[in-house]
């Protein structure tokens, strides 16, 4: 069963997945709730994500990172 929507956005389902706290971890690198900062750095979070170094305090579970790779390969819409 494939839970990612068919059409993924930026402040629908992407900016939801961080919380507050992941937002201030970030604050000096980028800001998380940005739609123009999270879509500039989208690769390296990917791949962060992927390895489980993001967030601080534990790796997302798989579907999580699935749908934030399906908003990057998708055209990271708003």
């Amino acid at each position: 069963m494939n839970d990612i929507p068919s059409s993924i956005s930026f402040d629908s389902d992407v900016k939801p997945l961080f919380r507050a706290s992941d937002r201030s971890a970030m604050s000096k690198a980028f800001d998380l709730w940005s739609f123009e900062d999270v879509s500039a750095h989208a690769s390296q979070i990917a791949a962060r994500l992927r390895d489980g170094s993001m967030p601080c305090d534990g790796p997302w579970p798989q579907s999580r990172v699935s749908l934030f790779e399906a908003w990057v390969s998708g055209g990271q819409q708003p």
